[in-house]
């Protein structure tokens, strides 16, 4: 299509990004979830409780935070493969820090740099990912993300693999930093050279209204769901279940599978039952799962909870952010902007506050407050009809 190139001021990507960008989001994916499984070994390394866990992944939230905003603008002006390069190097030399840090300071600048990081990986790729999925003139989105996911079964299923296996937490994230560079080797002449030039003119943050704060809100209680099972999930099977602390990651992998599988499948599901729903059923599907895992008389069913959550979420966000696209109460492009940055607030911010409800009653009551978050998912969507 030559006038694609003429319209758009750059060259048509082809099949080489779309494979660089499945592998971007494999290096995203592994690289966070790589962490679940070493949260139980750094708490116990440092000596820290709950609450004081819970303010060092506040940490990780702030340092993804204020990275976010700025990664579009950098984009733009240097190119995604500039952005996702260095921050994938950033990411292979902190995540061996994360297994060494063994004091309160050094741990929580590791985590901020950590959650720099990844933030910014995250935001680069899922600009790549939108201009190649435009240039396919087919919806590509939920694959893109459900790489992803893989990531996350690699990263924590791999992880915790290793750390059963006896290898130390040292040598284990020295292997998955050689991963991430293996995967940027494998696919940096696919990484776009240049940026999203709307970006530049965009404004960093939009103040959401109307029925896109509402999106909004639903995107942080969804993301504050994931943000809990990654970050919690390995500490609530080994406290409340007497799982063996080398196995407790598989919490999340169990998670993390069940959200491939959603996402796999997303498009079909989506279209077969309506994004209605897909909402109301993914999060009651999803509060149960919560629930489930609390009250469960044994480790199988519990670990099955963390299955039902990802079967569950593992569609809700992306019906959220067509409707934000759908909208007329603001520029589809800043609701998108203001959802998004609300939703990473949700993921990376609000475990923090999962710590201090821990902190000063359990993760049992935590996690039944996320499921009674879901549920208000589940209730409430149903209202934006008449909006």
């Amino acid at each position: 299509m030559p006038n694609a190139q003429i319209l758009t001021g750059r060259p048509r990507t082809g099949g080489r990004h779309q494979w660089a960008t499945r592998s971007s989001f494999l290096i995203a994916g592994s690289a966070m979830a790589a962490w679940a499984p070493l949260v139980p070994v750094a708490k116990a390394r440092i000596g820290v409780d709950d609450g004081t866990l819970g303010l060092l992944l506040l940490c990780l939230g702030l340092g993804s935070i204020v990275t976010m905003p700025m990664v579009g603008i950098l984009a733009s002006r240097f190119g995604c493969r500039a952005v996702i390069v260095a921050s994938t190097l950033a990411l292979a030399l902190v995540l061996p820090m994360l297994a060494v840090a063994d004091s309160l300071p050094g741990m929580a600048i590791s985590l901020a740099l950590f959650g720099a990081s990844v933030g910014a990986v995250d935001v680069a790729i899922n600009i790549q990912a939108v201009m190649v999925e435009k240039d396919s003139d087919r919806n590509m989105m939920s694959g893109f993300h459900g790489l992803f996911s893989v990531g996350g079964i690699v990263g924590a299923g791999g992880m915790s693999l290793l750390l059963g296996a006896g290898v130390s937490p040292l040598t284990a994230t020295l292997m998955f930093s050689a991963l991430l560079l293996g995967l940027l080797a494998q696919s940096f002449r696919g990484l776009l050279p240049y940026g999203n030039q709307e970006t530049g003119d965009a404004p960093l943050f939009t103040i959401p209204r109307g029925i896109v704060a509402f999106i909004g809100l639903l995107c942080f209680l969804v993301f504050l769901g994931e943000g809990a099972v990654l970050d919690w999930s390995a500490l609530f099977l080994i406290g409340a279940h007497l799982v063996d602390p080398t196995q407790a990651g598989f919490g999340y992998t169990m998670f993390a599978i069940a959200m491939t599988v959603g996402r796999v499948t997303g498009d079909w599901i989506v279209k077969t039952l309506g994004g209605m729903k897909v909402v109301v059923g993914g999060g009651t599907l999803a509060a149960l799962g919560f629930l489930l895992t609390v009250l469960a008389p044994n480790q199988p069913l519990a670990f099955a909870g963390f299955l039902l959550v990802g079967l569950g979420a593992s569609n809700i966000v992306p019906v959220l952010f067509t409707a934000a696209g759908k909208q007329t109460q603001m520029p589809p492009s800043n609701a998108i902007a203001a959802i998004t940055t609300m939703g990473y607030a949700g993921i990376l911010m609000g475990p923090a506050a999962i710590g201090f409800v821990a902190h000063h009653y359990s993760l049992g009551v935590a996690f039944v407050l996320v499921a009674g978050g879901m549920a208000f998912v589940a209730l409430t969507w149903p209202l934006t009809a008449r909006w």
